[in-house]
């Protein structure tokens, strides 16, 4: 069921965002969304933290953040872009599944203190299926990349 979007007032807090994605602490890994073109693409941040856990084990004395978490951030912007851009029943609830990644790529490691920058886009959507193309970059260069598709199951 696509319509015209409602009127978004961005940036997004974490407020807003778990109102739109069932991703809860410590795995919620988008802390705004500053950029959407509805229906297109997303532009999300998450702020690395030293607090995070995964840390502790990944890697004790070289924190760096796992490649899989960089796709699952990613996959979380896509959740809100899909949520933002599409009216739903009042009371209509849904889940995405991630359902296959494609052209994965790290190019560097994440750390504490760094600023992810994630930037989806919608290439296509089939019944409840969505394609989407993620990069998510520190600085301005990329960390990750990957192509990636999302199930969208009534919960």
């Amino acid at each position: 069921m696509t319509a015209t979007a409602p009127s978004i007032q961005l940036p997004l807090g974490v407020e807003q965002i778990t109102a739109l994605l069932p991703h809860r602490y410590p795995f919620l890994l988008i802390d705004r969304v500053v950029e959407l073109e509805p229906n297109r693409s997303v532009v999300a941040l998450k702020n690395v933290t030293f607090n995070e856990p995964f840390f502790q084990g990944h890697f004790p004395g070289h924190p760096v953040m796992p490649g899989v978490l960089l796709i699952e951030a990613m996959a979380q912007a896509a959740g809100t872009l899909i949520m933002l851009s599409e009216s739903r029943e009042p009371g209509q609830s849904v889940v995405f599944y991630l359902v296959k990644v494609d052209k994965a790529r790290f190019n560097r490691v994440v750390v504490p203190g760094d600023q992810l920058r994630l930037e989806v886009e919608h290439k296509r959507r089939l019944r409840n299926m969505s394609q989407f193309v993620g990069r998510a970059l520190v600085d301005g260069k990329a960390a990750a990349e990957a192509e990636f598709l999302c199930a969208e199951v009534p919960r």
